[in-house]
């Protein structure tokens, strides 16, 4: 459906801002990179004018005059006049026409309009990716302008990046606009059609529309989400048994462990064996030294990962601060997947303009000085044929950074001094001391002998521990020695880093929608945090078992990996739009059919009971879900075959009867959560539930 242009020209003349027709219109993707764009074509203060309270500029540039606007993101979305599923018939029109939250965007897109129609050419200035391709793209093909339109590709708001990208404007990225495209068309047909099932099956048993949600990405990111809450909700902790010994060198006491048992009858004989030998003996002793390399430069996800581990940011987070970062001119583009920065780059400009900061002085003089004033940055694997790792402008702030700027930042300078220092050496040494037949204690240390890239990047620094120098042969007397009963592990918790971590691993999303598409789980109540830790809400294993039951394989990680695949053949120009959306529809149809016939009525009553909307005739004895089987729910019934199988391995490791069992399992801080509600509940009843005992 074509946008009816009903915008006037309705800026009040400003003072040099009536420039007549003819300019080129550039096209950024927001104000701040406009302004930046702007500055950076402009041989002193660009002329600074308003259409209403939109800013715009305009500048002199070898010879000729330009325009410089901003979108706000992207202008236009797809939206479709039917109602029902399955539905495939779409277009783009203004974001504000779909979305009333997205009002905002209107001024910008008036702007642009009005400045569209005395413009001669048009330069697309988003950021060079596949959805600044398709921002760029969708304003210029509206406001008429695609044979006429040229596209800049930077990857740092510099003025010599931008001036070097405007000095080779290329023709319109067709590869990246077309894969664009398809990307969006992909993932709304598939989120609309698969939600719209969600709701109108929720709507047919109770008359209410909720607005519940499924994608293409986010269905399988929450379905391994749920399965990794299962197993920590599920986990039984399993005992054995630890004899540990203390002995005293050089006035140091060193406690470990020497062996490990099933059994605590096992251990205790252990331990007896342990104390009449009274002695270790020495029987291995190396010392070697390590050299390790320095680290790569980040790609976003390794810089959302470090930024977890060391500050407890969200990825979402910290891709918005790289992002403001990258607008204030301090780094390159941040959305990227490369660990490599090219020859092309000018590292060592880069580096002599870290120099004039303060807290990287000494840091800038140490790794020109070691790599004899031409550092190269050691490169990584990982490749974006876009944009180069993440790395510094060189560029001083205009204001001191602070909070989480000044850290992010400051990982990111860090990282990248730390990629062109000297290795580290690390010297290590390892002893192993024997107990004839029992078994062995490892001690282990290490110092750091040269830091190297350490030294920078302080973050990595590993803490030293020194064991003394031992000869092989001799004996050492054993101080104490112990008995202790150790668990075993449950599931690490997801994390939101470690959930974008594992979409990266998959190959499903993209570096610059992972951490959004995360988020979104969490906005749409599927998801929550406990601390760091990522937990399922009841409406989140309502919706992903749905998903898993009765749309296994839209749903599927192969296939969501799949169009990922196709959708870069596009990019590649192997394929083309209309083909791999026609695919997907085809494939869509029919499942989407299927389900419409045979199962609304059953998932809408699933639905309904996970949103409470209807209320079981029965409950759970331990919670207020409807019970499957001896009472209890799907989650407690199975928490229940678990402590089954668990107490029988509790009985053969150690002599205990069904209740201890049970308290003893409640209490322990490992157990996961549907474990302890039912084993608490049989305690405090005093029963075993056991069908064998």
């Amino acid at each position: 459906m074509p946008v009816k242009r009903r915008t006037v020209w309705r800026a009040r003349t400003q003072r040099g801002c009536n420039i007549g027709y003819g300019y080129v219109l550039v096209v950024a993707e927001k104000p701040k990179a406009a302004r930046k764009i702007a500055e950076a074509l402009s041989n002193s203060k660009p002329r600074l004018c308003r259409f209403g309270k939109v800013p715009y500029w305009i500048v002199s540039w070898q010879g000729r005059t330009y325009v410089v606007a901003s979108a706000a993101g992207h202008l236009f979305g797809l939206t479709t006049d039917e109602r029902g599923f399955p539905v495939f018939n779409y277009y783009w029109a203004p974001l504000w026409h779909i979305d009333a939250s997205a009002s905002y965007t209107k001024p910008f897109f008036e702007t642009l309009e009005a400045l569209g129609r005395k413009a001669s050419a048009f330069i697309n200035a988003c950021d060079y990716d596949i959805e600044g391709s398709v921002i760029g793209y969708m304003i210029i093909k509206h406001l008429g302008g695609v044979n006429r339109a040229y596209r800049a590709k930077f990857s740092a708001l510099t003025r010599q990046d931008i001036q070097h990208a405007f000095r080779r404007l290329s023709p319109l990225d067709w590869d990246m606009i077309e894969a664009g495209l398809a990307r969006h068309e992909l993932d709304w047909i598939w989120g609309i059609n698969v939600s719209r099932a969600l709701m109108e099956s929720l709507y047919s048993v109770t008359g209410r529309r909720i607005v519940l949600s499924a994608g293409r990405v986010q269905s399988p990111t929450l379905i391994e989400a749920v399965a990794r809450d299962r197993e920590v909700n599920l986990f039984v902790p399993i005992p054995s048994f630890a004899v540990n010994v203390s002995i005293s060198i050089g006035g140091f006491t060193y406690t470990g462990r020497i062996a490990v048992y099933d059994t605590r009858r096992e251990a205790k004989l252990a331990a007896e064996r342990l104390k009449k030998l009274r002695f270790l003996k020495v029987t291995s002793y190396r010392e070697w030294k390590e050299k390790v390399p320095p680290p790569y430069p980040f790609n976003l996800g390794d810089l959302q990962a470090e930024a977890a581990k060391y500050f407890g940011y969200s990825p979402m987070f910290t891709q918005k601060i790289a992002e403001q970062l990258y607008l204030d001119g301090l780094i390159s583009y941040p959305r990227t997947n490369s660990q490599k920065i090219p020859d092309t780059v000018d590292v060592v400009s880069i580096v002599k303009g870290l120099q004039r900061m303060a807290e990287y002085r000494q840091l800038t003089s140490y790794v020109l000085r070691a790599a004899s004033g031409l550092p190269r940055p050691r490169n990584g694997p990982k490749d974006d044929p876009a944009h180069p790792a993440i790395h510094p402008t060189g560029e001083v702030p205009t204001e001191p950074l602070t909070g989480a700027r000044k850290k992010i930042f400051d990982l990111i300078v860090r990282r990248f001094l730390a990629s062109m220092a000297p290795a580290a050496i690390i010297a290590h040494a390892r002893a192993r001391l024997t107990a004839s037949n029992i078994g062995s204690l490892e001690l282990a240390g290490l110092y750091i002998q040269e830091p190297g890239w350490l030294n920078i990047y302080h973050f990595a620094m590993p803490q030293e521990s020194r064991i003394p120098r031992l000869r092989v042969g001799e004996k050492i007397e054993i101080k104490r020695v112990s008995v202790r009963v150790v668990y075993n592990n449950p599931p690490e918790p997801y994390t939101k880093a470690s959930l974008v971590r594992w979409m990266e691993r998959v190959g499903i999303g993209t570096e610059a929608t992972r951490a959004r598409i995360v988020e979104i789980l969490f906005e749409r109540k599927y998801l929550s945090l406990k601390g760091r830790k990522v937990e399922v809400t009841e409406l989140g294993h309502a919706v992903a078992e749905i998903l898993a039951k009765y749309f296994p394989q839209l749903t599927s990680i192969e296939l969501t990996r799949y169009f990922e695949e196709k959708l870069e053949s596009i990019r590649n120009k192997k394929s083309t739009r209309l083909e791999v959306i026609k695919e997907a529809k085809t494939l869509l149809r029919t499942i989407l059919t299927n389900f419409k016939s045979t199962a609304m009525r059953d998932v809408g009553i699933e639905l309904a009971k996970a949103l409470n909307i209807v209320t079981p005739d029965k409950h759970c004895i331990v919670c207020w879900r409807e019970p499957l089987e001896n009472n209890l729910c799907r989650f407690h019934l199975e928490a229940l075959e678990k402590l089954q199988a668990a107490f029988n391995e509790w009985r053969k490791r150690d002599d205990i009867d069904c209740i201890e069992f049970l308290r003893k399992v409640s209490r322990l801080k490992s157990t996961g959560r549907w474990i302890r509600e039912v084993s608490e509940y049989f305690a405090k009843k005093g029963k075993c539930p056991f069908t064998s005992v």
